[in-house]
């Protein structure tokens, strides 16, 4: 037994120490070897967004909404159906979703993950800008979807888009923030969007665009990709959780959005007056133009390309920041506006007007 140790031990240790050694002079190899040792340390939950999609889903529904045809009946079909999804905001039974999901809905119709069905629906309000509405439901022990007041998305954050596109039943599509404060798909200076590439069809509209922990993000919108009417891909839209959270607010107390206009467009521009065009560029103002011969800026003393540095004393620094501090001030508050004009420093009180809300 001895002599047979003998025999084997030696080659053992000689080939132990050739393979450390090749190791040793081989990084590829020593690499390798530390992935297979760290492996065993990973498990599914680590790419795995199940628990926030745990936790937002079940506050998401879908939508049904039917308008009665005006037509002859040879012409046409009894009803016109729309699909779309919505978010439960609160356990009152607020809901939110797009605008286009539910206008001129003679009926709507909302259907719980958990099976339950409300054919009453109240519709609160709307919002044509936003391309918002609020419905509301009666009814006990509804699931609400977590918010985080303190969230704010950024370019490259993780987002996941739950809905129920082509009514095959609540779907989870996963993607990135691409860009934030986007305005130039929208009519409006006073509404922006996120734009992700996550996958967004019919019936998705309405739904909840949720970061990896479940918390709203924003309201997802497949209108704005339809407008160009191609076959878009990796760009998709939502509004913003905040600017939603504002306009549900509003819905709730009036009915309708009343929203501040002082009759001009603002381009952001930097101390040397040249238009902003990154987000590198520290903005320093808003260069006015689009000016309404008729508004409250106008009407004031304003001018075509007057920049305007302050409102109600606070710096313009972040124009869409500013823009929102406009549109919920009410109508009737006068506001101080610090403007250049070429060289000179002058000052306006402009008494705001309410900005008319235009009705598809």
């Amino acid at each position: 037994m001895f002599k047979l140790l003998k025999l084997i031990i030696p080659p053992v240790f000689i080939g132990l120490g050739l393979a450390l050694i090749i190791i040793w002079f081989t990084p590829e190899l020593r690499q390798n070897a530390l992935r297979l040792e760290l492996k065993s340390h990973y498990t599914a939950q680590h790419m795995s967004f199940a628990s926030g999609v745990n936790r937002a889903a079940p506050a998401v529904v879908s939508i049904f909404s039917e308008s009665f045809s005006n037509q002859p009946r040879f012409k046409r079909q009894n009803t016109v159906q729309e699909l779309g999804s919505g978010v439960i905001m609160s356990r009152e039974g607020y809901i939110l979703t797009n605008y286009h999901v539910v206008n001129n809905a003679d009926q709507i119709i909302v259907l719980l993950p958990d099976g339950r069905l409300f054919n009453e629906v109240q519709l609160v309000g709307y919002d044509t800008i936003t391309d918002l509405a609020l419905l509301k439901i009666k009814a006990e022990h509804l699931p609400v979807i977590p918010v985080d007041d303190t969230f704010s998305p950024q370019v490259g954050d993780v987002v996941l888009a739950i809905g129920n596109p082509l009514n095959l039943g609540q779907t989870i599509t996963q993607g990135i923030i691409s860009a934030t404060g986007k305005q130039t798909l929208t009519d409006s200076q006073y509404n922006s969007l996120l734009q992700m590439d996550a996958a967004v069809n019919m019936g998705n509209s309405g739904g909840a665009l949720v970061n990896s922990n479940g918390d709203l993000v924003g309201i997802t919108s497949a209108q704005f990709r339809a407008r160009y009417n191609i076959d878009i891909q990796g760009i998709s839209f939502a509004v913003p959780y905040s600017l939603a959270k504002d306009v549900m607010a509003k819905l709730i107390k009036d009915g309708r959005v009343i929203r501040g206009y002082l009759g001009f467009r603002g381009t952001p521009v930097d101390n040397t007056g040249q238009e902003v065009t990154n987000v590198y560029t520290t903005i320093v103002g808003l260069r006015i133009s689009d000016l309404d011969p008729l508004g409250p800026a106008w009407q004031a003393g304003m001018k075509e390309n007057d920049i305007v540095t302050k409102v109600a004393g606070e710096p313009v620094k972040n124009p869409q920041q500013t823009l929102r501090k406009i549109g919920n001030t009410a109508p009737g508050t006068q506001l101080e506006f610090e403007v250049y004009r070429g060289d000179r420093h002058l000052t306006f009180m402009v008494e705001v007007a309410e900005l008319e809300t235009p009705i598809y």
